[in-house]
């Protein structure tokens, strides 16, 4: 398996999740840069895996369907019913929590992160060890609570933060800078937020689970109240 990063529109993450010339293509925001790293990387387009219904993780997948007719799109059973109808009609596989996604011999575990949307998934590839998080687990933060509380949003960020630690987290925007600028007034003291702001360098993704676990001041919270006193700081953070 290999992955691509595919910069989108000002700041998203698209990846070509790849398998021999065969490729999945995690939140296609637009479909031109996916176009042009499928033909650079000289492999074909199979499947198209959703971890939300917004508009910039789901905005090409009509453009790509059109060019690639038969290819399966997946998104959760939840967020479905939110897309846009044009988009809605180019889904042929609605999943839930645990269910499993495949291409080729990679097979992807689903699991239900409700919080930034209700219907939010991450993708799991246990070997080599790789987690998509779409916008509930980013660089050093997390998403705005949308749909959901910040009971299900901390349970959601506890969950990816059990796998292993040496899962690489591949996420959803470029925030890393904006983020470890949050992190370091959030735990002053932290020298990991330190060396992470000291080693950073763009594109950030993939971050690590440790990482994650070490410097990121939403999984860190230790209560409920905690990550919503943070979390509403950060809202209005400059």
């Amino acid at each position: 398996m290999r992955v691509v990063v595919v910069p989108c529109l000002s700041d998203n993450f698209a990846y070509l999740v790849i398998s021999g010339t065969r490729a999945a293509v995690i939140d296609p925001s637009e479909a031109a840069p996916i176009e042009a790293a499928l033909a650079r990387e000289g492999v074909t387009l199979a499947a198209i895996w959703c971890t939300h219904h917004h508009w910039d993780h789901t905005g090409g997948i009509g453009d790509l369907v059109d060019k690639h007719p038969g290819i399966d799109v997946v998104i959760s059973t939840i967020d479905a019913e939110k897309l846009e109808p044009k988009t809605r009609r180019c889904i042929t596989k609605l999943v839930g929590d645990g269910d499993l996604v495949a291409l080729e011999n990679v097979k992807a575990r689903v699991i239900l992160n409700p919080g930034h949307t209700l219907g939010a998934i991450s993708f799991h590839i246990e070997d080599p060890g790789a987690v998509f998080t779409g916008d509930t687990l980013f660089a050093a933060g997390c998403g705005r609570v949308f749909e959901g509380d910040p009971a299900m949003m901390r349970a959601s960020l506890t969950k990816l933060a059990a796998l292993p630690p040496e899962t690489l987290v591949y996420f959803g925007h470029e925030y890393t800078a904006a983020n470890l600028k949050f992190a370091i007034a959030a735990e002053p003291n932290n020298y990991k937020i330190k060396n992470r702001i000291a080693a950073l360098a763009t594109p950030s993704t993939p971050s690590t689970v440790k990482l994650e676990r070490d410097t990121n001041p939403f999984v860190r919270a230790d209560s409920v109240e905690e990550f919503a006193k943070r979390r509403e700081w950060k809202n209005n953070f400059k």
